[in-house]
């Protein structure tokens, strides 16, 4: 099947970077872990690192610069700026422009992870070819206004490259010399970005394909809380796609969304504001118009 890969299409930079990122976490961490074992500080790095990253795409790059689902003020959007960069997952304008085009033309051929065309292409195979045109940013006019925004996006591979590599090899030589420099780069580091992209490429692929649709049946999002414990919150996808503008995903006060608790939190000291929400009564209108169904 190799000679119908249309090579003249490849991204042969995102490719060489999604496999060589995971070729490096499932040869070369191992044999760290191997030679070098695992302390508690390597440990708590890898968390530390993997919890500020995915919070600033969910929060930052998805709810706050894509949906604008609530106002930040300056030191909360300039750190989910920062970490938000460390996934590696391109600017916040890039981002946020590919994701309002997936929600205008959800599961139809504009859509950039369109799952009618597969799990693997909604997951990461769109992400290994170059659309031709590239598409425009002509969807995200108030993004480009943003003066903050547009500076990550002119320099966001070198300040992915210095929060994501840079950032926890030296955290890790400050504690442990090379070994620890090499383990904050392979693990905090390498293993992070890992972690954190499949997460998010999993809100593409498999919150369109398991669970529930009990707030609309129009497209192929679905609610599932096997799939929020991946994804920060974000895996009640049906109800997102419905009402998109809340800053909730998971709605119901039980429901595991650790972002809009985050969200919430940071509204009480200050740090974010005009939260928006859907009313209980709308809500509960679609639960039962698609129970009627």
């Amino acid at each position: 099947m190799a000679f119908r890969i249309p090579f003249d299409r490849v991204n042969w930079q995102t490719s060489a970077f999604l496999i060589g990122t995971v070729a490096l976490t499932v040869t070369a961490v191992p044999l760290y872990l191997w030679y070098f074992g695992l302390d508690w500080f390597q440990a708590a790095l890898f968390v530390a690192f993997v919890t500020l990253t995915g919070f600033s795409i969910t929060l930052g790059y998805h709810r706050l610069f894509s949906h604008l689902a609530f106002k930040a003020k300056l030191p909360l959007k300039l750190f989910v700026l920062l970490f938000g960069s460390a996934a590696f997952e391109n600017s916040v304008l890039m981002w946020a422009s590919e994701h309002r085009r997936h929600h205008k033309h959800v599961d139809h051929d504009d859509d950039p992870y369109d799952i009618s065309k597969g799990f693997f292409h909604a997951h990461i195979g769109w992400l290994l070819f170059k659309l031709q045109p590239p598409p425009p940013f002509d969807n995200v006019p108030d993004l480009k206004k943003d003066r903050f925004v547009m500076w990550q996006h002119r320099y966001v591979h070198l300040i992915a490259f210095s929060i994501s590599f840079v950032l926890p090899s030296l955290l890790g030589a400050i504690w442990n010399g090379w070994r620890g420099a090499l383990g904050g780069f392979l693990i905090a580091g390498v293993a992070k970005v890992v972690v954190v992209q499949h997460c998010t490429f999993f809100i593409n692929s498999a919150c369109h394909t398991i669970g529930k649709r009990p707030y609309s049946t129009k497209c192929s999002a679905r609610d599932s809380f096997l799939m929020a414990l991946f994804t920060f919150g974000e895996g009640y996808h049906n109800f997102h796609h419905e009402f998109q503008h809340d800053y909730r995903n998971g709605a119901k006060p039980w429901q595991w969304d650790p972002t809009k608790w985050l969200i919430w939190t940071f509204s009480k000291v200050g740090l974010t504001n005009g939260l928006r929400r859907v009313a209980c009564e709308t809500i509960r209108s679609a639960e039962l118009s698609v129970a009627r169904q």
